[in-house]
């Protein structure tokens, strides 16, 4: 008996990962506004890091539940950031925090349940995130690397992946760009890789093997770090691994919303999806979806597979919008990497992202639009 090839198979689910059905009113959150101070010049970067495409970390109940007692001052800190300019320059940016409230230093826009019901069976993991199976799936042609979300995907030149945020903005991991005590060395001359469809443009009919996509780079005017990242290598926590990337022209492509990160229980499917270039699949977009396992203040748990060269993708969800009445698709975090988490005795592994609370939202927000007037929760 003839048997479906393995892509027909798997549309039905990749369908109704795109397009849930079932919604889920919440009121959007409070945000807080930061008011930022005169900037600082700094000491040139000496761009002396290595770029680290695999982030592995390791976490115990302490690490876990940090965010859970909260340091209003040295929460401010954090959110203190450098930028890089192109020409090597550098300065650091302190900010204050305006209409200050408690429940906005509970980092997260909703309340979130922390689970760690682990099991005794233990997990094998075939190779480094990959659970099992691999899920992920290649996005090709001419239609589908130029649709929206796909087409926000962007390559980063230290070999990572980023996330257009603005005509002039791409979000990524901040490990790619600078290693928690100084820039990596393809920092100082940082550019943005948009993908080209090898059909566009192109009068000939395809023949032959599949063609790889082209990359148009572009050059970043300057970079984003916020000083939460920039506590040397032996601090580096993932809570702050992000960075935001200032193209030095805009470009034409639609771009995807940001948001706070909702409980899981408010996105639809409870599933997150994110697309980038791992590095087993060279020249290749890669799209996955999966469910959340868990979440802290600061981060989301799950077995995306991943690889590699994934790190800063823009991992987004199906949030409801009561304003809209549908489903909308925004970044709610940055896809970092591996990490190690040891509660009560038990181990297990996950892959990892940065969850963008309401004061990150804040901060990615005036970095984009460069005044606290325009940052609100669309």
């Amino acid at each position: 008996m003839a048997h479906e090839p393995t892509h027909l198979l798997a549309l039905p689910l990749l369908l109704l990962a795109l397009f849930p059905t079932c919604p889920s009113a919440r009121a959007p959150p409070h945000l807080p506004s930061l008011v930022p101070h005169s900037p600082l010049p700094l000491a040139r970067s000496r761009f002396s890091a290595h770029a680290q495409l695999d982030l592995t970390t390791h976490c115990n109940a302490s690490c876990y539940h940090k965010g859970d007692v909260i340091d209003k001052t040295h929460l401010i800190e954090q959110l203190s950031f450098e930028t890089l300019y192109a020409d090597g320059s550098r300065t650091l940016t302190t900010v204050d925090v305006e209409n200050e409230e408690d429940d906005l230093y509970n980092h997260t826009a909703f309340p979130v349940k922390k689970r760690h019901k682990f099991t005794a069976t233990t997990r094998r993991r075939l190779k480094r995130q990959i659970y099992g199976a691999d899920g992920r799936f290649n996005i090709r042609g001419d239609h589908f690397l130029l649709d929206y979300p796909f087409s926000t995907a962007v390559r980063i030149s230290t070999g990572c992946t980023g996330v257009l945020v603005s005509q002039l903005h791409v979000l990524t991991a901040a490990h790619c760009v600078h290693d928690g005590k100084d820039y990596v060395k393809g920092a100082r001359k940082l550019r943005v890789g948009f993908l080209i469809p090898p059909g566009v443009n192109s009068t000939k009919l395809a023949q032959g093997p599949v063609r790889k996509p082209l990359v148009r780079w572009v050059r970043v005017k300057r970079t984003r770090v916020p000083k939460g990242w920039i506590q040397g290598p032996q601090d580096v926590s993932m809570d702050y691994d992000y960075a935001l990337l200032e193209l030095r022209t805009p470009h034409r492509r639609p771009f995807m919303r940001l948001a706070v990160a909702p409980s899981s229980e408010d996105l639809a499917g409870k599933r997150i999806h994110f697309s980038g270039f791992d590095s087993d699949r060279p020249g290749e977009l890669v799209y996955r979806f999966c469910p959340v396992e868990d979440e802290s203040n600061d981060l989301i748990y799950q077995h995306c597979d991943a690889r590699p060269g994934a790190s800063g993708s823009g991992v987004y969800g199906r949030v409801w919008d009561n304003a809209l009445e549908r489903w909308e698709r925004k970044v709610i975090g940055i896809f970092s990497g591996h990490q190690w988490l040891e509660i009560n005795g038990e181990n297990r592994d996950y892959n990892v992202a940065v969850r963008f609370t309401p004061l990150k939202f804040a901060q990615i927000c005036y970095w984009v639009h460069g005044n606290r007037v325009d940052c609100s929760q669309d």
